[in-house]
């Protein structure tokens, strides 16, 4: 509807724009609403306040030429009106209206599909935990987070590669062979002191047994340096682990198109060669920084560093690129990452990071804009973490303890499509407390069971159709819905499509959840208001489509969420 809308109204202008009465030059691109009051309408415009400069008119009398110069034979609108200083307001004939549901029903599943992104590449980045553990529940919500904006994307159009950067060149892993391999000899009656900073937690004691099982002892003799494990022990560790993070995903339904190895930048000359194009460029220097804030000068050692001029960019101070014993910083790793995404031709970066990144966003933007030439490139969202509760009580998670609740555990509990529609059920960007037992609960406090539910009771109507052996129903005459109930059941299905671009544009995957629970509360409020099938044949057989009509939209919704719309609960 909002496409006919837009289309009448630039028809309209361009009626104007042959009266003379808007310059020919101007471009027709008026932005259409819908007007939050019900009595306002089902589609308003601006277009006149926006453009009565350029045509040397008061708003409103430019919005009262624009309403003269509509088409008479037109068949969208019933009524327009002007309200405020020069809105125009747009009332829909109902039976373009009805046209909706039979365009549900003819397009299933694709309904709410988009072509706006269609020639575009998009990389979504997400998870990308250190390969030092299992995930816990935060990494989940990042997960689902960043699988949902894919997918979104892929929904309109967008070709969509999934990538999982793995951390495997950094100190946290070489600490975490180092742990393993200490436990590894503990296996075998050997003392165990753990230095600081070490990895305590049992499933280092996991991995020492399956590498113990592997390579019996052939790891036993004592280190010369026992700060440095075996490259070899360090990979088992990795890749046990990321086997281990492989099936938390999987039980979440999330595969990635790409492993990225931060290894391969330093193996192959990547993290040089951005550092090389950022000298070409002249944005690399050697010099000092100031203290960081809240540091006196005596707390701080000054001393010359070679640095990226990241200010230039817009960042608050310009970034290291070598630490003290001259290898790279972890920031020029992650500016090679980055340039590699853009030399891979992907017209959009989406990185979905822990909230604890936020300060690392504007460098890393900086860094790309210098390499590539291009602003807005890359787009960061940052998830907060999850307050997850049982019985009341709040379960506490740390990753060093070795106290933290794992994802397995949490999916084990409550099950798939219960973590993944809670945790879109608000904005990344909003603490979420994720509540053990009402995930799980059959109530209409749980939104996953209560929009499930809609879909169960559509599926159940039909079984009773078929059940009390009542005729199928034949064509649908959608001119028999009148009511008011009706009519917005529809003007809301209507939504659907205008909901998932906008999720995909904005990166907002919880605009899905919010608008399938408003749709699922319309449907159960109509139903308890509306005979259905013990009704007269024609009029049931409309009710009948309207509730397919219904059914289609919030399956199609759970489905872009990766949520199973169940035919009996």
């Amino acid at each position: 509807m909002r496409r006919l809308i837009y289309d009448l109204v630039v028809q309209t202008l361009k009626r104007l724009q042959e009266a003379q009465t808007l310059p020919a030059d101007i471009p027709l691109d008026p932005k259409i609403e819908r007007p939050r009051e019900k009595q306002h309408g089902d589609f308003s415009t601006n277009i006149a306040m926006v453009l009565c400069k350029k045509a040397r008119m008061r708003p409103r009398d430019l919005a009262q030429a624009f309403v003269d110069a509509l088409p008479e034979d037109q068949t969208v609108i019933r009524h327009c009106e002007l309200a405020g200083p020069g809105f125009i307001n747009f009332h829909m004939q109902e039976d373009r209206l009805r046209d909706v549901a039979r365009t549900i029903l003819d397009s299933g599943g694709s309904f709410g599909l988009s072509k706006m992104g269609q020639g575009q590449k998009a990389q979504v980045e997400f998870v990308s935990a250190n390969p030092t553990g299992p995930m816990h529940v935060g990494h989940g919500r990042g997960a689902v987070l960043g699988d949902a904006i894919a997918e979104l994307l892929n929904a309109c159009g967008f070709q969509v590669e999934r990538e999982y950067y793995i951390n495997d060149a950094g100190a946290q892993v070489g600490i975490l062979g180092q742990s393993v391999l200490l436990r590894y000899r503990a296996l075998y009656g050997n003392p165990v002191t753990l230095p600081e900073g070490a990895y305590p937690a049992e499933y280092v004691i996991d991995i020492a047994r399956a590498l113990q099982n592997r390579d019996a002892d052939k790891w036993l003799p004592a280190s010369e340096n026992p700060e440095k494990p075996p490259q070899e022990v360090i990979d088992f560790a990795i890749e046990t682990v990321l086997e281990w993070i492989r099936d938390d995903l999987k039980m979440l339904g999330i595969e990635f198109d790409a492993w990225f190895s931060e290894r391969i930048l330093h193996s192959e000359g990547g993290i040089d060669h951005a550092v090389q194009k950022l000298e070409q460029k002249g944005l690399v220097y050697t010099g000092t920084l100031e203290p960081p804030k809240g540091k006196k000068p005596d707390e701080w050692s000054s001393r010359p560093q070679f640095l990226f001029r990241a200010t230039e960019f817009g960042d608050e101070t310009d970034r290291p690129l070598k630490k003290a014993d001259g290898g790279y910083t972890y920031f020029a790793a992650d500016i090679a990452y980055h340039l590699n995404k853009a030399e891979r031709g992907f017209n959009s970066l989406i990185n979905v990071w822990g909230a604890d990144h936020g300060g690392y966003v504007k460098r890393v933007t900086a860094a790309l804009e210098a390499l590539t030439e291009q602003k807005g490139l890359l787009d960061v969202e940052l998830v907060q973490m999850v307050n997850l509760t049982r019985g009341g009580k709040p379960v506490r998670m740390s990753k060093r303890q070795g106290t933290f609740v794992t994802l397995r555990e949490v999916v084990e509990e409550v099950g798939s499509d219960a973590v993944r529609y809670w945790f879109l059920t608000r904005s990344a960007n909003a603490m979420l407390d994720f509540d053990l037992e009402l995930a799980v609960s059959q109530s209409n406090d749980n939104p996953v069971y209560y929009v499930q539910y809609a879909h169960a009771r559509i599926c159940s109507i039909w079984r009773q159709l078929k059940e009390k052996g009542l005729p199928d129903p034949g064509a649908f005459d959608f001119a028999l819905l009148e009511t008011p109930a009706e009519m917005d059941l529809i003007r809301m299905l209507d939504r659907y499509p205008e909901v998932v671009e906008g999720a995909a544009l904005a990166r907002e995957p919880h605009r899905i959840p919010h608008y399938l629970q408003e749709l699922a509360a319309a449907f159960h409020t109509y139903y308890n208001g509306h005979r259905i099938l013990d009704q007269e044949l024609a009029l049931r057989d409309a009710r009948l489509g309207l509730t397919s009509a219904v059914r289609q939209v919030i399956a199609n919704g759970l489905n872009l969420v990766g949520v199973q719309a169940p035919e009996r609960m």
